[in-house]
């Protein structure tokens, strides 16, 4: 089942993303759960199944203002150099990584698909990274790697949009250059795991203005899915509805000479086959 967030006339909802459109879940079960955190909180799959079953859509999706499938997360965590190669794209000459770097995002930061995303007025160095995310549906600490794929309610995409000359502000921390307003995106919706098995291999394509950039495949990750739950989960609760993005292949802007910023006006695009595609147009910061 596909889930996502929207607005529509100036409110929020949620539904189910079929061929022709979306049901909206918000109107048969708002009352239950006002929200898709509160529906995955509250192991409500099974009822939204249930009353969307055989249901004709209440929107056409491109009527839709796409919002992040979990517009307010309490955690959205984001690995870093997770995919093979992506050490060496660093020329420091260090070991490959023993636990995987770490930092956090606002919800502020994202948008949802099809929403543009930003370039801020002080830096041109706005730069993607396509990523798979993995969204957490059962609260659990100090999760084994054996339990960890029973705490995975589905998964999603995101471009991890990122302010390079203001990840090297601060001397042990990158923060700042992850968390410009609207500088990334996630979405379209989120692919349930019965559908999206996350134990299976996942590929992650990322493309600019149709051309592309980045295409690697989960089998290649240094740290999988299971470790990150169960490392995240050693100091931290994880909550449904949070969200952790896995790390991004080799190939982002940066990385090329001279470096490919990303200028209003480009297409990015973030794709995934069992998921979707995540696309948002630059646009200059007003």
């Amino acid at each position: 089942m596909k889930l996502c967030s929207y607005s529509t006339g100036g409110s929020s909802h949620y539904g189910v993303v079929t061929d022709d459109g979306v049901i909206d879940l918000s109107a048969l079960l708002g009352s239950e759960f006002p929200d898709l955190r509160s529906l995955i909180a509250g192991n409500g799959l099974a009822k939204a199944k249930q009353v969307s079953a055989g249901r004709k859509p209440d929107h056409r999706l491109s009527d839709l203002v796409l919002l992040p499938p979990i517009p307010a997360p309490e955690k959205l965590w984001c690995i870093g150099v997770n995919y093979k190669d992506r050490n060496a794209e660093y020329k420091d000459s260090s070991d490959l990584p023993k636990y995987p770097s770490l930092f956090v995002r606002n919800p502020s930061s994202v948008v949802g698909s099809d929403q543009p995303i930003e370039k801020p007025k002080i830096s041109e160095q706005l730069d993607y990274e396509g990523e798979l995310v993995i969204v957490i549906g059962k609260e659990g600490r100090h999760i084994t790697r054996e339990n960890a794929w029973s705490h995975i309610f589905g998964m999603t995409l995101c471009n991890e949009g990122s302010v390079r000359d203001w990840l090297h502000h601060g001397k042990f921390n990158v923060t700042q250059g992850k968390n410009f307003d609207r500088s990334g995106s996630v979405g379209p919706w989120i692919v349930t795991a019965d559908e999206c098995d996350p134990q299976g291999t996942h590929d992650i394509v990322t493309r600019v203005n149709g051309e592309e950039r980045q295409n690697d495949s989960t089998e290649r990750l240094m740290f999988a899915f299971d470790y990150l739950i169960s490392y995240l989960s050693t100091f931290a609760t994880l909550k449904p509805g949070d969200m952790i993005a896995t790390g991004t292949p080799t190939g982002a802007g940066a990385r090329f000479t001279p470096p490919r910023w990303l200028k209003p006006g480009d297409v990015v695009e973030v794709e995934s086959r069992q998921i979707g595609i995540l696309r948002n147009v630059v646009a200059e910061e007003k």
